[in-house]
């Protein structure tokens, strides 16, 4: 089981380096002056340029993608620091969720993603989740949704050549040894495929935001006349459930209601 276990981690690590790659040339001498303006302390203009780099991706996202996963999540993660920098917590906070978004291991960006967080005003918990549902999302977030997919499918091949040795060998040892392996791979292959439907779903719909406003309250309707239900602060992360029209309804811990749209913008 140890050694099963320590060819999954070597695994993931494997896949990880693999998809690395470098920042574009035709954008690094752009890359290059943000990162000179925030060593010089200019983080206005390093957070104008950073996202000069992110709108070039934007623009051929039709096409073909200007930046990759990891260069694309490097310019986020300096977006947000240079955000921090002058103040701005939510779009900060916004930024490092976006890098994690593409390079979930990027532990500079979770740590940072944890002292901006520890800023935020509300203390909105959800008593309602179990411990289990928390552990599995958190163990989903450790890995992208193309390292999950490739896990899935390597240990099903596995799992098929388990039960091809399990068949076929006429050793004891072997068998059994095939057989376990067989459905170790098989299980943690389910277990992978749904992480990476998850990530998709989750990718996919976008509904989780940020509140981008200072105070932000939340109405048990969608009109300006509605009750105010809870008030919200700049960071706070929500759930959009439904839409309508400028409002939506978001959910935050075990409270929700509708805000307008315009004070908050998905991750």
């Amino acid at each position: 089981m140890k050694r099963f276990l320590s060819i999954l981690i070597v695994l993931i690590a494997g896949l990880q380096i693999a998809v690395a790659r470098p920042m574009p040339t035709a954008l690094q001498p752009l890359y290059e002056q943000a990162n000179q303006l925030y060593a010089d302390g200019d983080y206005a203009q390093a957070a104008s340029l950073y996202e000069q780099c992110l709108s070039a991706d934007t623009a051929t996202a039709s096409s073909q993608s200007v930046l990759t996963r990891e260069s694309r999540a490097a310019v986020y993660y300096n977006l947000g620091n240079a955000r921090f920098k002058q103040g701005e917590l939510a779009q900060s906070i916004l930024a490092y969720e976006r890098c994690l978004r593409l390079s979930p291991r990027h532990k500079d960006a979770r740590y940072n993603l944890e002292i901006a967080q520890s800023r935020i005003t509300d203390n909105l918990t959800d008593n309602t989740s179990f411990f289990f549902a928390s552990w599995a999302r958190s163990l989903r977030d450790t890995l992208t949704e193309q390292t999950w997919t490739w896990m899935s499918i390597l240990l099903f091949v596995l799992f098929l050549t388990g039960i091809l040795l399990f068949a076929l060998s006429g050793q004891v040892v072997l068998r059994k040894t095939a057989f376990h392996t067989a459905w170790i791979a098989l299980l943690v292959s389910i277990i992978a495929c749904c992480n990476a439907a998850s990530l998709h779903s989750r990718d996919s719909h976008r509904a989780e935001a940020t509140i981008t406003q200072g105070v932000l309250n939340a109405k048990a309707s969608p009109d300006q006349s509605g009750t105010e239900l809870f008030t919200l602060h700049e960071g706070t992360k929500v759930t959009i459930t439904e839409s309508l029209g400028t409002w939506c309804n978001i959910r935050v811990g075990n409270n929700e209601g509708w805000v307008e749209t315009a004070h908050i913008e998905r991750i």
